[in-house]
């Protein structure tokens, strides 16, 4: 588990959203309960790292998808780097302005 640090940091709402995984995502919506199904309307599981590297829906902003075992580090060299949270934020906010696209059938 990563540890905690006191040292301010300049992230912003859509930033905390896609690295803390708690936002408009089906598999965090279905986990409280709030949806029925952990899936986006494209067929897979709709978790931060889904949108970021393989959904249809957001094929403007992927990245390259790393090795499961690779995840966390990927996630560190996305978060500082700077070119890369830009199209993080760009997936937070198409989510958010298209909700119903990204819902199940």
């Amino acid at each position: 588990m990563p540890s905690v640090s006191l040292r301010p940091t300049n992230w912003i709402r859509e930033d905390v959203i896609f690295f803390s995984q708690h936002g408009p995502f089906p598999a965090y919506l279905k986990r409280f309960h709030l949806s029925d199904s952990d899936y986006c309307c494209c067929g897979r599981i709709g978790t931060s790292l889904h949108y970021a590297t393989e959904c249809n829906y957001a094929v403007s902003w992927h990245m390259t998808k790393p090795a499961p075992n690779f995840e966390q580090e990927w996630l560190k060299r996305v978060a500082n780097n700077l070119v890369s949270r830009q199209k993080i934020r760009g997936i937070i906010k198409f989510i958010s302005e298209n909700r119903d696209l990204f819902r199940p059938p």
